[in-house]
């Protein structure tokens, strides 16, 4: 800007690095010339243009006039291996050690210049308007390379043997603005035989698919190294109508089209990476349509036996001419479609077809299909992006990185909730905590984790109130690497993740390894009232819940509360009654379960169907995004309801969850041909009932998954080897060895507590022969006596060390029976239902049977003062463990 200003700010003012080293230098001894002897860097750099033999030949006399006196001596001599040289007994052992030092100071010098090339200059120092004056260290950055606005988005990272294209993939958001129906089957659907490649023509193949024996190795930005080749055939001419597919790009997933006739082809979908299995998921794309024709396309490779399909689910299209111009986005098409069982057996697992027929929109258009709403990671990035750049919304929701993905991409932790004013009103918050896409071909989890983000960030009282009340830990996108390369359930390690949450592996499986290590620290910080994760479903319409059953009497019921309250805000989208809360065997290394066992009370499992509703005003209609973005307001909206001071809803709810549990109860022994009276033995052991007959899953009890099909046997050998070190590790442990003085205190104590348990058992004895006369005549002639005098010496000796401990008569201490001797007697199989009394119920608590208990919309206090008090104080009454 100033030049003049500029050259003499340079030759007065020393350069701060010059001072430091001349200083460091000096005080080691290795540096003895004048500080006014330094040169600054334009004399340097001139002296050393103008002599480039400067450094060669250089005075090399003594050990402090090596170098001349430049500021290169200084740089030189800061050197490690410089001062190796300058060793006296490397300097005896090589008599050449002089001829060593010129050429280092040679190659030190040419380095020092390329360093003070503008572009090669440290990153770590920060420069004012004048360059080299002041420089001050920059800021230190994160661990992981966060969303930034100075920066562009960070790109997907592929595995290496993934081919990827180069066009970037955008769709519109869109809401029909009529209700999408579903398909109502004629019964005469076609069912076309299946001719593969034999009768057709390949149109559309990937080259190499890594499928079960191969595992992950290493990924890279894009993909497959070299030139991508274009996959799809030539075309002749422009009468040519051969449909063009393309599946390589993010979230895509076909492996081959064949086509079998002019406007008929098969489809064959890619597995998930390093499987042979989980085909469901479908998003592809065909160019060089024709309007007037009529279209076939059979996907051939399915593995479930039951699918939404045969109810009435559609496909999805998407025109891209139609976004273009209409601005019409993805919306539900097809005819005659049929799910049906595909005869051709080769021995394997048998396949299952999907075939509809469709008329695209325009000629010479470009369409997609696609099994659900397509959300990709760069779609999730987008989102974050526009929330960092928020000036307000970024003041209460901190972007986090929870770790890398096997591939290396990046799994986004988002903390939302206000600031606190004091650190009381910080520790007293709650924490929820939400996820979504564990399973990458579930995309309606992440529609409706957005749901839930647009309204949790808004400026809407309730979202603020829940900000003041909760600490939020959001995991938008558990398995981004399962998403970017078109999975359905799978991660890069080829197996289910949500199988796997108790795994030790960090290395193969770091994405739910970081998150239960996560939530392991939240619980040791605050309390967790609520975990959900979000998931989809291809055999059941409406959403629903899975939960975990609660033992715990305190406590009964309350884990299906949430859910009702759910059921009561959404009507027309979520069922009650297709909630399930068993924990079987099968589904402990699932995040729900996990995290119950953790002690969250209130884990949960949210499935959102890949249909529709088949609940009130919108039966037999396909879900929309806008539904399910709904769904994740309706939650936020629950919670409140959940976690209101007025325990009213709560009460009304748990008095409902009751009703339901006594008819469930009734149908049953009514099926078992047993009548049993439940007003005189309600206080049965309700929780193994409930936990064998209250489960209103009847239909597909369970998740959407099949069983989990343990490690690789390059990880099991790895999880072998973590196993073992373990209990070497605890082996070694050896027990500490005790003084004699607690050895005596043990004794003491043990000796106590029997004693204690003596006399309870006593006392016991002498109050049933009070209310039992007739039990001490009738022991005389049992069987328990002639067993007492078998070995009478080991009795009398026992007799004699209790009378010295105790007051106890021995004859009395003879007839003492054992525990539970009285409830083995009447014991019978089936359930046992006790005659006592019904428990008496507040009638201004819970309404009476049959009665549908109102469902007030009353909300908390609307003013933030009363809603930082609410958290300060434990007024807040939140059902959960302690």
């Amino acid at each position: 800007m100033f030049p003049a200003l500029e050259t003499h700010l340079k030759q007065t003012i020393p350069d701060p690095y010059e001072d430091f080293m001349y200083r460091h230098l000096q005080y080691y001894g290795y540096f003895k010339a004048q500080r006014g002897s330094l040169p600054n860097s334009a004399t340097h750099q001139h002296v050393r243009k103008n002599n480039p033999q400067y450094l060669l030949h250089g005075s090399l006399g003594g050990k402090d006039d090596l170098i001349p006196d430049t500021l290169q001596k200084e740089k030189l001599l800061c050197d490690p291996f410089f001062f190796f040289f300058l060793d006296t007994d490397f300097h005896s052992c090589h008599p050449d050690w002089m001829q060593w030092c010129s050429l280092i100071a040679g190659i030190t010098g040419m380095y020092s210049h390329m360093l003070s090339l503008p572009h090669l200059r440290s990153r770590q120092l920060l420069y004012d308007e004048l360059d080299e004056v002041n420089p001050r260290l920059r800021e230190p950055q994160e661990l992981f390379s966060i969303l930034s606005t100075k920066r562009p988005l960070l790109a997907p990272r592929w595995p290496i043997e993934c081919e990827v294209i180069k066009e970037n993939i955008h769709h519109i958001e869109w809401a029909p603005p009529q209700p999408e129906y579903f398909y109502q089957p004629k019964g005469n659907e076609k069912v076309p035989e299946i001719v593969g490649e034999k009768k057709g023509t390949v149109v559309y193949q990937l080259d190499s698919v890594p499928t079960e024996g191969s595992y992950f190795t290493s990924s890279r930005v894009g993909g497959k190294q070299g030139i991508i080749k274009e996959l799809a055939v030539t075309l002749q001419g422009p009468e040519d109508n051969t449909l063009l597919f393309e599946s390589r790009f993010e979230s895509g997933n076909l492996q081959k089209a064949v086509r079998v006739d002019t406007y008929e082809y098969e489809l064959t979908l890619r597995t998930d990476l390093y499987t042979n299995k989980h085909t469901q998921w479908f998003y592809f794309r065909v160019q060089n349509t024709r309007k007037d024709a009529t279209y076939r396309f059979t996907i051939v490779n399915l593995l479930k036996p039951k699918s939404l399909y045969t109810v009435g689910m559609k496909p999805l299209l998407y025109s891209q001419m139609d976004a273009n111009t209409r601005n019409i986005g993805w919306r539900r098409e097809g005819n005659e479609i049929k799910y049906y069982k595909n005869n051709t057996d080769d021995g394997q697992q048998p396949f299952y077809c999907l075939t509809w027929t469709i008329q695209f929109p325009y000629d010479q258009d470009t369409c997609f299909f696609a099994h659900f709403y397509p959300y990709t990671y760069t779609d999730l990035q987008c989102y974050l992006l526009s929330v960092a750049n928020n000036p307000i919304q970024s003041q209460f929701c901190k972007l986090q990185t929870l770790c890398r993905s096997l591939a290396g991409n990046t799994v986004y932790l988002l903390t939302i909730t206000n600031p606190s004013q004091t650190p009381q009103e910080a520790a007293a918050k709650k924490a929820v905590v939400l996820s979504a896409r564990v399973h990458p071909g579930e995309s309606n989890g992440s529609w409706v984790m957005k749901g839930f983000l647009d309204f949790i960030l808004s400026n809407s009282p309730d979202a603020q109130l829940l900000r003041d009340i909760f600490v939020f830990k959001v995991l938008p996108m558990l398995n981004p690497d399962g998403v970017i390369v078109g999975n359905y359930r799978c991660s890069l390690a080829g197996r289910d993740l949500n199988r796997h949450y108790k795994t030790i592996l960090k290395e193969s499986f770091p994405c739910i390894w970081y998150t239960r290590n996560m939530i392991k620290r939240l619980l040791e910080e605050r309390e967790v009232l609520l975990y959900c994760d979000f998931h989809g479903h291809s055999r059941k319409n409406n959403t629903f819940l899975y939960g975990c059953n609660n033992n715990n009497r305190k406590y009964w019921l309350h884990e299906r509360v949430f859910p009702l309250m759910l059921s009561k805000n959404a009507p027309d989208k979520f069922s009650f009654h297709s909630c399930n809360f068993k924990v079987q065997k099968c589904k402990e290394g699932t995040g729900r379960v996990v995290m119950w066992r953790m002690g969250i009370l209130n884990s949960y499992t949210m499935e959102s169907t890949f249909g529709g509703s088949t609940l009130g005003s919108k039966r037999d209609t396909h879900f929309t995004i806008e539904d399910l973005k709904s769904l994740g307001y309706h939650v936020c909206d629950t919670l409140l309801d959940f976690c209101d001071p007025d325990q009213t809803k709560f009460t009304q709810c748990l008095a409902e969850l009751k009703e339901l549990l006594r008819q469930e109860i009734h149908k049953k022994f009514h099926e078992l041909g047993q009548d049993v009276d439940l007003e005189e033995s309600w206080n049965i052991s309700m929780t193994v009932i409930s936990s064998s007959f209250f489960s209103f899953g009847n239909s597909t009890s369970g998740s959407d998954s099949s069983l989990s099909d343990g490690l690789p046997v390059h990880l099991a050998n790895i999880a072998d080897e973590l196993t073992q070190k373990k209990k070497m590790f605890k082996k070694k442990k050896k027990k500490s060895l005790q003084t004699r003085k607690q050895r005596n205190e043990q004794y003491q104590k043990k000796n106590l507590m029997w004693k204690l348990k003596l006399t309870e058992d006593t006392s016991e004895f002498a109050s049933t022969l009070q209310k039992h006369p007739a039990f001490f005549k009738n022991s005389e002639n049992s069987s328990f006596l002639p067993m007492r005098n078998e070995n009478p010496r080991l009795n009398e000796t026992n007799l004699n060390r209790r009378d010295k401990d105790t007051s106890l008569d021995p004859s009395m201490a003879t007839l003492i029976l054992p525990k539970n001797k009285g409830r083995m007697q009447n014991k019978k199989p089936g359930f046992t239902v006790s005659c006592s009394p019904k428990r008496t119920i507040n009638s201004s608590q819970e309404p009476a049977p049959g009665m549908k208990p109102n469902w007030p919309r009353s909300r908390y206090p609307a003013t933030r003062r009363d809603c930082a008090a609410m958290a300060a104080h434990p007024s807040l009454h939140i059902y959960t463990y302690p």
